[in-house]
């Protein structure tokens, strides 16, 4: 005699090793769904009113992640401005050399206090500290998609 295996249709709310991903909706054994996934909260029956909260959830991240975009998009722009020239002061020897060097963190912090640009110093993609006079571009990730240049002068106090 075989035992026929009842299913029921789950949302996942957490990756769950071997069997879904956060967001997917798969049919596991009724038992296990009732017993382990839905008991500690990993995932949720998948019935109309709660595939229904899924999808409006969905579309508002997307929502989000577009106005997130558009808003890197314009930084961007404001960044790129042959006008946004972000100066920074640094103690230097004759050749021109800095004493010390200029990080990410004061080319942030002269963003803002000159422009009123917020950029999180960990965005600014310096690979090297600037160490010289003049000018220099710097990579700036705004967004995964938008990727802007800042123009920073290094001037001598």
């Amino acid at each position: 005699m075989t035992r026929s295996e009842k299913t029921m249709k789950v949302i996942f709310l957490q990756d769950v090793k071997g069997k879904g991903k956060k967001g997917e909706v798969k049919n596991v054994p009724n038992g296990y769904a009732q017993n382990y996934l839905i008991k500690n909260n990993l995932a949720k029956e998948a019935n109309q009113k709660n595939v229904a909260a899924m999808r409006g959830k969905e579309q508002a991240q997307e929502k989000e992640e577009a106005e997130q975009l558009q808003e890197a998009q314009k930084i961007k722009d404001d960044l790129e401005d042959e006008k946004t020239v972000v100066e920074v002061t640094a103690k230097a020897g004759e050749d021109g050399r800095l004493f010390g060097s200029v990080p990410s963190k004061q080319i942030a912090q002269a963003l803002k206090s000159q422009y009123n640009i917020k950029v999180d110093k960990r965005k600014i993609e310096l690979k090297d500290p600037i160490r010289s006079m003049g000018y220099t571009n710097v990579a700036v990730r705004l967004h995964p998609e938008v990727t802007g240049t800042i123009r920073v002068h290094v001037i001598e106090e």
